[in-house]
């Protein structure tokens, strides 16, 4: 069954995500995921080369606007039409022409192996059918092109989805009725989320379900840059890396799950 299209917003988050996505905080935030990639392609597959990257969900337009900073052909797409348009009255004041779409992120609007980097920041928890959203990724990507996606951490209490306490480990009968309720008469629950999280993932869970599509994960801990850490620290992450309980206490305590997936030649 195909996802509903409602392309509208409520009127709250529209506000909300419009003034949050120009924070320098915010802006900042995405450019230290760009960073993570960029440091994961030094020496790599495309290095220093203008990338064809697809930002989907891509919200307010703000990641968008720094790939297209550094010279790479930035494609976006998002089923929210009030923050798409201020994404592209932002992209027009900068002076960058993006490609901006209106649509799914379980059907891309871009043939296949089009694309070097996929990013899915804070998408796959609210879309339904997301092995229906991997999928495409992967069609869509060139094969050794990069997935970098953030979302829920089911392993880790805090999570800013629901404001309710420790929702991530709420069993999942009880998780579907506040659901309902985010949707119906609390959208206050969810932060006025016109699609609320439903999916809620752990790195091992869909470290494994990126294999089965022909990829190879790399996790936070795996992206740390050890370059800039004190001894101490770099010592710390090498732990973290080699003692597989270890890291499973590192994501116990992180909120959410971050992933870069290379796709590997068929």
């Amino acid at each position: 069954m195909q996802e509903p299209r409602d392309y509208s917003s409520h009127e709250e988050f529209f506000s909300y995500y419009a003034e949050k996505s120009a924070r320098p905080e915010f802006v900042e935030r995405f450019r230290s995921l760009q960073n993570a990639i960029l440091r994961f392609l030094h020496g790599r597959q495309w290095d220093g080369q203008c990338l064809d990257v697809i930002d989907v969900g891509c919200n307010a337009g703000t990641q968008c606007i720094l790939w297209a900073e550094g010279g790479h052909r930035v494609h976006g797409v998002d089923i929210n039409q009030p923050l798409l348009d201020v994404a592209r009255q932002r992209a027009v004041a900068a002076g960058y022409a993006i490609d901006f779409r209106l649509g799914s992120a379980t059907q891309l609007p871009w043939p296949d192996s089009s694309m070097d980097i996929c990013l899915a920041i804070e998408l796959l928890e609210h879309v339904k059918q997301w092995q229906d959203c991997l999928k495409d990724f992967a069609r869509v990507l060139r094969p050794g092109g990069l997935l970098f996606m953030t979302t829920t951490n089911n392993l880790c209490p805090a999570q800013e989805e629901f404001n309710l306490p420790v929702y991530s480990w709420y069993p999942s009968r009880l998780k579907r009725r506040f659901e309902r309720l985010a949707v119906t008469t609390r959208p206050d629950l969810a932060n006025y989320a016109k699609y609320p999280a439903v999916n809620w993932f752990n790195p091992y869970s869909l470290r494994r379900d990126l294999s089965r599509l022909g990829f190879l994960s790399f996790d936070r801990f795996d992206l740390v840059d050890v370059s800039s850490k004190s001894s101490f620290m770099r010592l710390i992450v090498s732990v973290l890396r080699g003692a597989p309980p270890l890291r499973l206490l590192g994501h116990i305590c992180t909120q959410g799950s971050i992933l870069l997936a290379v796709k590997e030649p068929g």
